[in-house]
Protein backbone atom coordinates (compact mmCIF):
# COMPACT_ATOMS: atom_id res chain seq x y z
CA UNK A 1 0.00 0.00 0.00
CA UNK A 2 1.37 3.39 -0.91
CA UNK A 3 1.42 6.32 1.39
CA UNK A 4 -1.44 9.23 1.34
CA UNK A 5 -0.25 12.19 -1.21
CA UNK A 6 -2.32 14.49 0.70
CA UNK A 7 -3.95 14.32 4.30
CA UNK A 8 -7.06 16.80 4.95
CA UNK A 9 -7.63 17.79 8.96
CA UNK A 10 -10.86 19.07 9.58
CA UNK A 11 -11.02 21.37 12.80
CA UNK A 12 -14.13 19.55 14.70
CA UNK A 13 -13.30 21.94 18.09
CA UNK A 14 -13.63 25.79 16.37
CA UNK A 15 -15.61 27.97 17.71
CA UNK A 16 -15.80 30.86 15.44
CA UNK A 17 -15.47 34.51 17.27
CA UNK A 18 -19.06 36.14 16.95
CA UNK A 19 -18.72 37.78 13.46
CA UNK A 20 -17.24 34.56 12.35
CA UNK A 21 -20.64 32.55 12.89
CA UNK A 22 -23.10 33.03 9.57
CA UNK A 23 -24.44 29.43 10.37
CA UNK A 24 -22.38 27.89 7.39
CA UNK A 25 -19.88 26.82 10.15
CA UNK A 26 -20.43 22.57 10.31
CA UNK A 27 -17.01 20.70 10.16
CA UNK A 28 -18.91 17.56 9.61
CA UNK A 29 -21.00 18.86 6.96
CA UNK A 30 -17.23 20.20 5.43
CA UNK A 31 -15.46 16.45 5.96
CA UNK A 32 -18.34 15.19 4.59
CA UNK A 33 -18.44 17.12 1.19
CA UNK A 34 -14.44 16.75 1.35
CA UNK A 35 -15.07 12.74 1.80
CA UNK A 36 -17.93 12.42 -0.98
CA UNK A 37 -15.85 14.44 -3.14
CA UNK A 38 -12.48 12.64 -3.08
CA UNK A 39 -14.58 9.24 -3.26
CA UNK A 40 -16.49 10.59 -6.30
CA UNK A 41 -13.34 11.14 -8.35
CA UNK A 42 -11.53 7.86 -7.12
CA UNK A 43 -8.89 9.49 -4.59
CA UNK A 44 -9.62 7.15 -1.82
CA UNK A 45 -6.42 5.65 -1.89
CA UNK A 46 -4.42 8.60 -2.16
CA UNK A 47 -6.37 11.45 -0.31
CA UNK A 48 -7.86 11.26 3.18
CA UNK A 49 -10.05 13.94 5.24
CA UNK A 50 -10.09 13.46 9.56
CA UNK A 51 -11.37 15.46 12.05
CA UNK A 52 -8.85 16.72 14.06
CA UNK A 53 -8.69 18.40 17.51
CA UNK A 54 -8.17 21.97 18.07
CA UNK A 55 -5.83 23.80 15.54
CA UNK A 56 -5.82 26.37 17.69
CA UNK A 57 -6.85 28.77 15.40
CA UNK A 58 -10.97 29.65 16.18
CA UNK A 59 -10.40 33.72 15.35
CA UNK A 60 -9.88 32.35 11.24
CA UNK A 61 -13.39 30.60 11.13
CA UNK A 62 -13.57 26.61 9.95
CA UNK A 63 -9.69 26.04 9.63
CA UNK A 64 -8.58 22.85 7.46
CA UNK A 65 -5.01 21.61 7.14
CA UNK A 66 -3.91 20.39 3.82
CA UNK A 67 -0.58 17.62 4.93
CA UNK A 68 2.38 17.28 4.09
CA UNK A 69 1.93 20.90 1.68
CA UNK A 70 1.20 22.57 5.34
CA UNK A 71 -1.50 24.53 3.79
CA UNK A 72 -3.46 25.97 6.58
CA UNK A 73 -7.41 27.38 5.10
CA UNK A 74 -9.58 29.62 7.11
CA UNK A 75 -13.22 30.25 7.07
CA UNK A 76 -13.79 26.99 4.61
CA UNK A 77 -17.45 26.10 4.71
CA UNK A 78 -19.11 23.38 2.82
CA UNK A 79 -18.80 25.15 -0.65
CA UNK A 80 -15.27 25.42 -0.86
CA UNK A 81 -14.78 21.59 -0.51
CA UNK A 82 -14.82 20.81 -4.32
CA UNK A 83 -12.43 24.09 -4.94
CA UNK A 84 -10.14 22.17 -2.37
CA UNK A 85 -9.68 19.00 -4.21
CA UNK A 86 -9.69 20.14 -7.85
CA UNK A 87 -7.84 23.10 -7.44
CA UNK A 88 -5.37 22.27 -4.35
CA UNK A 89 -5.24 18.68 -4.18
CA UNK A 90 -5.40 18.02 -7.96
CA UNK A 91 -3.80 20.97 -9.35
CA UNK A 92 -1.26 21.90 -6.62
CA UNK A 93 -2.85 25.66 -6.43
CA UNK A 94 -2.89 27.27 -3.12
CA UNK A 95 -6.39 29.21 -2.85
CA UNK A 96 -5.45 32.54 -1.83
CA UNK A 97 -8.72 33.44 -0.52
CA UNK A 98 -8.79 30.98 2.13
CA UNK A 99 -5.03 30.46 3.21
CA UNK A 100 -3.93 31.77 6.50
CA UNK A 101 -0.94 34.18 6.32
CA UNK A 102 2.12 32.69 8.10
CA UNK A 103 2.30 35.56 10.81
CA UNK A 104 -1.11 35.00 11.80
CA UNK A 105 -0.60 31.01 12.39
CA UNK A 106 -0.17 30.13 15.77
CA UNK A 107 2.06 27.95 15.84
CA UNK A 108 4.45 30.29 14.03
CA UNK A 109 4.53 32.27 17.06
CA UNK A 110 4.71 29.55 19.61
CA UNK A 111 7.50 28.54 17.82
CA UNK A 112 8.92 32.04 17.60
CA UNK A 113 8.49 32.29 21.59
CA UNK A 114 10.79 28.98 21.93
CA UNK A 115 13.30 30.45 20.19
CA UNK A 116 16.30 31.33 22.07
CA UNK A 117 16.85 35.04 22.68
CA UNK A 118 20.85 34.75 21.91
CA UNK A 119 23.22 32.18 20.72
CA UNK A 120 25.89 33.67 22.41
CA UNK A 121 27.66 30.47 25.11
CA UNK A 122 26.37 31.22 28.81
CA UNK A 123 29.10 31.87 31.04
CA UNK A 124 30.41 29.32 32.91
CA UNK A 125 31.70 29.33 36.47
Amino acid sequence: MSKFTHHIFVCNKCKPPKHLRDGKHDSAKLRAALKKEIKRLGLKAQVRANDSGCLDQCDDGQVVVIYPQAIWYGGVTEGDAERIIHETILAGKVLEDLQIPDERLRCGKAAKKMEPESSAPSPSN
